[in-house]
């Protein structure tokens, strides 16, 4: 009975830590933007969060998990759109044990030194990224504070 009054708890943290590696590795890119060979870093939150459940529960067109993120190829095993494979070696962002594996962003702007950031996208997703982790936060503490309050029996 208690887990399905904290399920929609465990998603949405699950939800902020997974924005948070994301808001990491995005601002590793921006701080890197003038690196050069420096080869911009990136996951994709739906798919990330639709393989840690296993495609089980998806809320607005994202699903929430473990973070046990898959690679950047598909379930057809063919790479996906916007990513460049990494190697079977590759580690991960180095955050969290079993954080997201990430991928290479394909190049937009191509560059004299090899450096594959492109600062507008990086700082647009930056702060989208920053926008939906705040309202996972108020939802969080609206979800807490509705159930203080059906314990409380206010």
């Amino acid at each position: 009975m208690l887990d399905k009054l904290t399920d929609s708890l465990g998603f949405q943290a699950r939800a902020l830590v997974l924005r948070a590696e994301r808001q990491q590795t995005l601002a590793s890119n921006i701080a890197n933007a003038d690196t050069p060979g420096y080869a911009a870093r990136d996951f994709k939150f739906a798919d990330a969060m639709r393989d840690a459940t296993g495609g089980s529960a998806v809320v607005a067109g994202n699903a929430s998990g473990m973070l046990r993120l898959a690679s950047t190829q598909g379930a057809d095993g063919q790479a996906r759109a916007g990513f460049i494979p990494l190697a079977a070696t590759s580690s991960s962002s180095g955050g969290m044990a079993g954080g997201p594996r990430l991928g290479y962003v394909a190049s937009t702007q191509p560059s004299m030194d090899g450096n594959t950031v492109d600062l507008d996208r990086e700082r647009a997703a930056f702060a989208d990224n920053a926008i939906r982790y705040e309202a996972t936060l108020r939802f969080i503490n609206g979800e807490s504070k509705t159930l203080l309050t059906a314990i409380q029996g206010q």
